[in-house]
């Protein structure tokens, strides 16, 4: 199989690779902090290590002890389960896609990178604006201001583009600060793939045509010199196709990436799926497009994928070339093929949820058992002259997880209110309080739900009301 180590690769190619890119082994023995946090993490006063690297901390740094403590997981790792069942049968349906002319695989699979990489890596490289919504910092789980964890695992599209790669795969682990409910996580698993396609071998039988218009290129560092606009993003705003590509080469790898990912949506989940595609927008593919499946009576979008901009590869050294990219959540995949219904539930250890998997099958998930909710709310005024609207709801949701772990299924902001004379701005949330394994409490729940409070006041000046 055409799996690598990044160290192979950076072997392979005669290129060395920056080191917080590579994954050391995991330590034999495990001190008490490392078993609170991960192997692989430890928050000092003024520094975080990670992955053997030591980062400066500062005002960007907002990494939870909850979030480290999923560091080395690697459950599309591990055997048996749903994510990694998922992820093989993707794997080899791309194995079989796509040979040699001897017969071997032409995709190699990138399962095992370090989740920490460089801003430039997360957003400029993939030409995601400066002022684009994704980069907040309650967005993001950030080391510092230069470095965070993953928010997709695009962030590695371009360095193995300038390795040489030109048909790949990367699978991972991304972090991402959201919502608390039954299909959101801080930590979830994304498959990422690339696919470039030479000159040479696009028109193969016609080497007449070209990829690239003759009369028009355009490049980041100016507008175009047809238009004359200053802005990049102005000149590659057609869905139809962007400047610089004949609209042959566009059709051809568009074609091609249809019909390869409609096949691997019937694969996973049968030839009679309905299914359509939807256009759509990501900064670093144009033209873009959503695959839907039709699914419990409403469409539900599966993938998102486009045809990869230009300055991208010239960026990474590609000439004469035309690339298809898509990106797919492992978790929303096998919800639907396992009918689980709560993403916590892929965190578990418990042998009742892991033993029912086996052997590559695809089988529907059967409840261990049913345990009662239990649900608090929690109100509070925040500090005087502070609007609600300007206090960031991940802050509150990434307390909640770091307090009450796995045990919170949902929270829910249930109400807004501004003091008519005071001015003073108040939030209710319910949190919803369930254990996958056994039943709660109130008492017990009653004892996590103060100790939220007591964070919350500590950390952001509020009042309980």
């Amino acid at each position: 199989m055409l799996i690598f180590s990044f160290r192979q690769l950076a072997s392979r190619v005669g290129r060395p690779f920056p080191v917080h890119a590579c994954r050391p082994s995991q330590p034999k023995h495990c001190d008490v902090w490392h078993r609170q946090y991960g192997s692989q993490a430890k928050i000092n006063k003024d520094t975080i290590d990670l992955y053997r690297q030591q980062y400066v901390r500062d005002s960007w740094t907002n990494l939870t002890p909850k979030v480290l403590s999923h560091l080395d997981r690697n459950l599309h790792l591990q055997r048996n389960h749903p994510l990694s069942i998922v992820r093989e049968k993707i794997v080899k349906y791309f194995y079989g896609a796509y040979l040699s002319p001897r017969g071997n695989p032409l995709f190699s699979v990138y399962d095992n990178l370090s989740p920490v990489v460089s801003v430039e890596q997360n957003f400029d490289q993939l030409l995601i604006p400066a002022d684009h919504p994704s980069r907040a910092k309650s967005d993001c789980y950030y080391v510092n201001k230069d470095y965070l964890l993953r928010a997709h695992t695009t962030a590695h599209q371009v360095e193995l583009i300038q390795a040489g790669l030109d048909n790949f795969l990367v699978v991972g682990d991304v972090y991402r600060r959201d919502e608390i409910d039954a299909t959101h996580y801080p930590v979830f698993h994304q498959l990422d793939a690339v696919r470039i396609v030479h000159q040479d071998k696009l028109f193969e039988r016609n080497p007449e045509l070209k990829i690239h218009e003759t009369h028009y290129k355009t490049h980041l560092s100016n507008g175009s010199p047809t238009t004359g606009t200053s802005s990049p993003l102005a000149d590659c705003i057609d869905q139809h196709k962007q400047p610089c590509h004949t609209l042959e080469a566009v059709k051809l790898c568009e074609h091609e990436m249809k019909k390869i990912l409609v096949g691997m949506v019937q694969k996973l989940f049968g030839q009679d799926i309905q299914y359509r595609w939807v256009d759509g927008y990501f900064p670093f593919t144009q033209p873009s497009w959503e695959l839907e499946i039709y699914f419990n009576g409403s469409w539900l979008e599966i993938l998102g994928c486009g045809i990869t901009r230009n300055e991208i590869l010239e960026r990474a050294g590609v000439q004469n070339s035309i690339a298809y990219a898509f990106g797919v959540g492992l978790e929303r995949l096998a919800m639907i093929l396992f009918d689980i219904p709560d993403i916590r539930l892929f965190w578990s250890t418990d042998s009742g949820f892991l033993n029912q998997f086996r052997d590559d099958r695809i089988v529907k998930y059967k409840p261990i058992s049913s345990y009662p909710q239990c649900s608090n709310d929690l109100s509070f005024w925040l500090p005087e002259g502070m609007p609600a609207d300007q206090f960031a709801l991940n802050d509150f949701y990434d307390i909640v997880r770091s307090v009450g772990g796995d045990i919170i299924e949902q929270v829910t902001l249930i109400d807004r209110f501004t003091h008519p004379k005071t001015g003073k701005s108040s939030l209710c949330f319910r949190i919803v309080y369930r254990h996958m394994e056994r039943t709660l409490t109130q008492a017990e729940v009653n004892v996590v739900h103060a100790k939220i409070g007591s964070e919350l006041v500590a950390s952001y000046n509020v009042s309980i009301r």
